[in-house]
């Protein structure tokens, strides 16, 4: 044979390396910005046709050349790295790294028309047809059996004025329908870039209209608490003017800097009119490179339902190394930089947001983490009875006394907290007594069936005082009128004054019970008391449930 052996490519191999891999109209968007940043424009104009099934899409970057768009554009596999190293000439790092991102960017329509020009040159490029791409592909051609139609240049008549340089891809027939609106688009790209904290200049525009932090306005005003990490700064956390408190700053050794932050409620995370939610995300030299970086790590902690954020760790776009996956939407886990961010974020920032956030809701008198040890899961539970319960109670904006009543509301929650415990505490210990007595059919003695009738006299008198003519109680039996102590010698037989003796805790605790049952507000000595007493009933009570028969 006279011709060496030489490699032949089936177009085939397109779909094999990723010609349909991106998972939504996003994602194409944001291969073709990130086209635009690597050839140095300054400007993309996103125009989109949503009734007509059409969009396009133009940047003001240095453009191509006949030559550039056959061997650079149209080389599957190019990379600008191998001739540029990791940046252009500007000094803007490289986001383009394997050459094939554009697959998808030609495959999301049935026709794609990629125009292109120098600085004094005239428009090149060529057009893409999927359908006759698909047919060539499943008859198995070669690269050199399918030839791009000719340029339209009618296609791109109200876009070329002041178009000195750059490129212009019109995208026909989209394979689905545009769904979300351009309001909703422009959201979802302010959340995928942040190319202008690298360059204050780019720009990005969705029918001519700028993408900017406005479009993430009610994330940043349902804000509610910031953790800034290596002092980062941008223009978005700049427009989070209604924090409920300072930034927390974060500092750590590892090249890595962003923000946590959560809402007020899990509903503000959601991106209005999309599918989509805000999380702790991952970006790369400007670009969103694995949205949810939680998922990592999940803790199933309440807190993530509140969460979300962006770390900017550049370092790991270097030399040598490729540590994106193929979709070019997540990193490579057992990346060695990949698996340190994974440890600062799960051994120090996400375990700090967890414990302030918990701290700085309660401070606000809002829910927070019920497996948080800061309080326990009754104190909470009665923290959120008292919350409620106070808001029947809060006078409306503009009232005179709202600032003064708020005020009280506030001084007395810690008193609520421990009395509403409190008082559950009593009324189950003695009502589990008084079921205890009638399972074993005990008979109230003398001194007790006479108190009890003194009590049920008083309330008799305190009714007919009240002009009340009604039963008061489920039960009108004697037990119900009496309290732990008489219970606790009905149970015992007498006043035990030897050994463990739940009557001398009742009547031990009697006196502090009584003033939480007439909503009396204990000082401290007072609370202390009542929670040891009420520890010993408590244990009392469970032995005696628990040697029944």
């Amino acid at each position: 044979m006279s011709e060496p052996y030489k490699f032949e490519i089936s177009l085939s191999v397109l779909n094999h390396l990723g010609r349909n891999l991106y998972r939504n109209f996003v994602t194409v968007l944001a291969e073709a910005v990130s086209n635009a940043w690597d050839a140095e424009a300054n400007n993309v104009w996103i125009d989109i046709d949503a009734a007509n099934s059409k969009f396009s899409i133009k940047d003001d970057g240095i453009g191509m050349s006949p030559d550039d768009f056959q061997n650079k554009f149209l080389k599957i596999g190019y990379s600008k790295r191998r001739e540029g190293g990791q940046g252009t000439k500007s000094g803007r790092p490289y986001i383009g790294a394997k050459g094939i991102g554009k697959l998808a960017l030609l495959s999301c329509a049935q026709r794609v028309s990629v125009f292109s020009k120098t600085e004094g040159g005239a428009y090149t490029g060529g057009v893409i047809d999927n359908a006759g791409l698909d047919q060539a592909i499943k008859s198995d051609n070669t690269a050199d059996q399918y030839p791009l139609e000719n340029l339209d240049l009618s296609l791109i008549e109200k876009l070329t004025d002041d178009h000195e340089h750059g490129t212009i891809i019109v995208f026909q027939g989209m394979k689905e329908q545009l769904k979300s609106s351009p309001q909703h688009i422009k959201k979802m790209l302010a959340l995928s870039f942040k190319f202008s904290v690298l360059d204050e200049d780019f720009n990005i525009y969705i029918n001519g209209s700028a993408v900017g932090e406005d479009d993430l306005k009610d994330l940043a005003e349902s804000t509610e608490f910031l953790w800034l990490v290596n002092k980062y700064e941008d223009k978005y956390i700049q427009a989070l003017t209604k924090l409920k408190r300072e930034p927390v700053m974060v500092t750590t050794e590892l090249d890595v800097k962003g923000f946590a932050a959560t809402v007020t409620k899990p509903r503000h995370l959601k991106i209005t009119g999309t599918d989509e939610r805000a999380t702790i995300d991952l970006f790369v030299n400007g670009r969103l490179r694995e949205k949810n970086i939680l998922r990592h790590i999940p803790t199933q902690k309440i807190v993530e339902s509140y969460v979300y954020g962006q770390l900017h760790f550049d370092i790991l776009d270097r030399e040598g190394v490729d540590p994106f996956t193929s979709s070019r939407e997540g990193v490579v886990e057992d990346d060695v930089q990949f698996k340190a961010l994974m440890k600062f974020l799960d051994e120090d920032l996400l375990p700090m947001v967890i414990d302030q956030w918990d701290q700085f809701r309660l401070e606000r008198d809002l829910e927070g983490d019920d497996e948080n040890p800061r309080k326990t899961k009754k104190q909470r539970k009665a923290r959120d009875l008292y919350n409620l319960t106070a808001e029947d109670f809060t006078p409306d904006d503009g009232d005179a006394g709202k600032d003064a009543v708020a005020e009280w509301i506030g001084d007395l929650r810690g008193d609520a907290e421990f009395n509403l415990q409190a008082y559950v505490d009593c009324f189950l210990s003695e009502n589990l007594a008084r079921k205890y007595i009638t399972y074993r059919g005990e008979k109230l003695k003398g001194p007790i069936e006479s108190e009890a009738k003194k009590w049920r006299s008083r309330e008799e008198v305190g009714k007919a005082a009240a002009n009340i003519s009604f039963g008061l109680r489920k039960s009108e039996e004697d037990i119900d009128y009496l309290s732990m102590d008489e219970l606790a010698q009905t149970i015992e037989g007498g006043k035990m004054n030897v050994g463990p003796s739940l009557w001398r805790d009742a009547v031990s605790y009697k006196p502090v019970r009584n003033a939480v049952g007439h909503t009396g507000l204990l000082n401290q000595v007072a609370k202390n008391h009542l929670s040891m007493t009420y520890e010993n009933i408590k244990a009392r009570i469970r032995n005696l449930l628990k040697a029944m028969q």
